[in-house]
């Protein structure tokens, strides 16, 4: 088996104690602390998702929400 067919790592969600694959990617950025330009995530499963979003969205640090098939290589 070649390395592009070998699968990546299982992305998992991002909140606390959950273990579940990952299906959304939550990009957001804290304008006090990260340059306007820099893109950090957090993993969501659909269960979290709305969740993680709201946290972030509450401190207006949300940017996006995007199925983890979308997310880039700026995305980290």
């Amino acid at each position: 088996m070649t390395a592009a067919n070998t699968p990546g790592p299982e992305l998992v969600c991002s909140a606390r104690g959950c273990r579940d694959r990952a299906a959304y990617g939550v990009v957001w950025n804290n304008p006090s602390v990260h340059a306007p330009d820099r893109r950090k995530v957090w993993l969501a499963c659909p269960e979290h998702r709305e969740s993680l979003s709201g946290f972030l969205s509450l401190r207006g640090f949300l940017l996006e929400v995007l199925p983890v098939a979308e997310l880039g290589p700026e995305d980290g």
